[in-house]
């Protein structure tokens, strides 16, 4: 099987890209405009196989986009690719605006019409997965609700507006054409080679360095958190397994608000790392609250039960396995 997978540079793209070279036969067209949060070292192991082909393209590039499709007639698409950072899409919403919605609809548009003109056994077994994330549905402030599949959408972020823009643009060009799409939503994820604005990473290496760790707010802002390589084995599950014109919500079962997860990363580092930056007695000491963002969502909590009744996954890493797997990845790293 070929698979042409959008953003396959960035964190959750290249775990997927290695999940697929590395445990399965299948082959991936990975296209990537390579911006800021691209990481190619993520894809180190996997570049010289094969079954693994790069292009850097940008998705809103529609003649770029229409060559791939007709150089490598790809079995199935993961969209991945994506302006993802809440914070950046405050600053300027441009960007997001651009390859969320622009992006989607120009791949969308190229995906019809290469599928219809397959013949009718790979018509039949063409797949256009999309990518999402649980800030699509906004906020669980004050209830013990979890966002399942038919939540209704009430994105809070620029980026969630355009998330929530382009999953609206999937459903219609299935409701509408009749492409065989899925849409998937997450919750946060976190792992290895992740873009160090992101908390976890940013954390760490902050600690080590002996700077200081923000906090947004009070630091009470719950999120659920999923390692990236569950996640990455959800998708390929989905996009084998999944229900065409379904949506399928991926969540780790693990909600832990924002200061939690920061003093855990601190605790950690005091065993792993007692020697300290000069100045520091403790790491925890160098957590700093900070104004809260603008529009800053409360709660995210993903129901996870579809997923796992119809397609049998649930998350293999808990989170104190993980994080520990995570933080002791960018020691490394760092050396």
């Amino acid at each position: 099987m070929k698979i042409l997978i959008t953003g396959g540079s960035g964190f959750i793209g290249s775990a997927l890209i290695r999940y697929i070279i590395n445990q399965t036969q299948d082959s991936v067209i990975n296209i990537d405009k390579l911006t800021y949060a691209a990481n190619q070292s993520a894809l180190k192991e996997v570049e010289n196989n094969p079954r693994y082909t790069f292009e850097q393209v940008d998705i809103c590039d529609l003649k770029a986009i229409e060559r791939v499709f007709e150089k490598y007639q790809p079995n199935a698409v993961m969209h991945l690719a994506a302006e993802s950072h809440v914070d950046r899409s405050i600053e300027g919403a441009a960007a997001f605006i651009q390859t969320n919605i622009i992006g989607t609809y120009t791949l969308l548009e190229t995906a019809r019409t290469y599928w219809n003109e397959l013949n009718a056994e790979k018509k039949v077994a063409f797949r256009f997965l999309h990518i999402s994330t649980d800030e699509v549905y906004g906020d669980l402030e004050g209830s013990d609700d979890l966002f399942t599949e038919t939540t209704p959408y009430a994105p809070s972020s620029p980026y969630s507006a355009s998330k929530a823009s382009s999953d609206h643009l999937v459903k219609a060009w299935h409701r509408t054409y009749g492409l065989p799409t899925i849409i998937t939503h997450s919750s946060n994820n976190y792992g290895f080679y992740q873009y160090p604005e992101k908390l976890i990473p940013l954390m760490t290496l902050n600690a080590l360095e002996g700077k200081s760790l923000p906090v947004y707010g009070n630091g009470l802002q719950i999120r659920d958190w999923l390692f990236v390589e569950d996640h990455a084995k959800a998708l390929y599950k989905v996009m084998k397994e999944g229900k065409v014109g379904e949506t399928y919500n991926i969540g780790g079962n693990c909600e832990k608000a924002n200061i939690e997860i920061v003093r855990t990363i601190c605790s950690l580092l005091e065993e792993l790392v007692p020697n300290k930056p000069e100045g520091v007695a403790r790491y925890e000491d160098l957590i700093t609250y900070v104004k809260d963002r603008p529009g800053h969502d409360v709660r995210y909590a993903i129901d996870a039960t579809k997923i796992g009744r119809e397609l049998g996954w649930k998350p293999q890493e808990t989170f104190e396995s993980g994080i520990r797997k995570t933080v002791e990845w960018y020691l490394n790293t760092k050396k």
